[in-house]
């Protein structure tokens, strides 16, 4: 009787360690960090890797940062709940790793995108649209600029102080998306000369949407080696992935 009794305890620990929904409880959702350039290089670029690594971890978080095109895949990219372009420039996926990605998007992915991803495949109407806008111009070195909040309650702002005041280099955008719901705006009139012709009010620096069956985040911030050993920077990027991975 009492073999028998220990038999019925194994199995129904090997039922239950073998059970989708034990396994689904306790497996971590995971994030793809991509950082791919094939035109100018952030510096901030590596920095980035290891605070958005250092947060992942400490939130329970899988990640995995390549430089590689062909994780575009689908087979790969299934793996993930959310990509993050990490100040990517110019064309950095191939015709069938668009499609991949395009694919992982529609099937509900998420999308974060980091500075100069609005910097990256002018010639893909459908990443314009993904990412919000794409990169226009700024004016020349690091300059404080004035950030105004226009969404508190969002995960990406709800701990940032308005205004806030921090260094970084300022995008100007051109092909702004329709629909984007702005989370910050920058005073123009903080950081431009008169002769720069600042904007009469604040515009979009970052933004958030829902977009083709995914959610995507981008943020202008971030140029700095030194934004991410910033709290409140740090906080607002990974405010957006939480954002992102909570629609998956």
């Amino acid at each position: 009787m009492k073999a028998r009794t220990t038999f019925r305890v194994v199995l129904l620990v090997v039922v239950l360690a073998c059970s989708p929904s034990t396994q689904g409880d306790t497996q971590e959702p995971r994030v793809l960090v991509f950082s791919k350039t094939a035109a100018f290089r952030h510096s901030s670029i590596e920095p980035g890797i290891a605070a958005l690594t250092a947060r992942a971890a400490a939130e329970g978080v899988g990640l995995d940062a390549t430089e590689d095109a062909a994780a575009f895949m689908g087979a790969n990219l299934a793996r993930y709940a959310a990509v993050v372009f990490l100040s990517t420039t110019g064309d950095v996926l191939g015709p069938a790793q668009q499609s991949a990605l395009e694919a992982f998007v529609r099937a509900g992915g998420g999308f974060v995108g980091i500075h100069s991803a609005s910097d990256t495949e002018y010639g893909w109407p459908w990443y314009g649209e993904l990412v919000g806008a794409y990169f226009a111009s700024h004016p020349p070195g690091i300059r404080t600029g004035t950030l105004l909040v226009a969404e508190p309650s969002h995960p990406a702002t709800a701990s940032l102080p308005s205004p806030w005041s921090r260094p970084d280099e300022w995008y100007d955008f051109r092909d702004v998306q329709p629909g984007l719901s702005v989370l910050l705006e920058i005073d123009e009139s903080s950081y431009k000369t008169p002769d720069e012709s600042p904007a009469p009010a604040p515009r979009s620096i970052a933004w958030h949407r829902e977009f083709d069956g995914g959610r995507t985040f981008y943020t202008g911030l971030g140029h700095t080696e030194e934004s991410w050993a910033d709290p409140l920077f740090l906080g607002h990027v990974w405010g957006g992935v939480t954002w992102v991975l909570a629609g998956r």
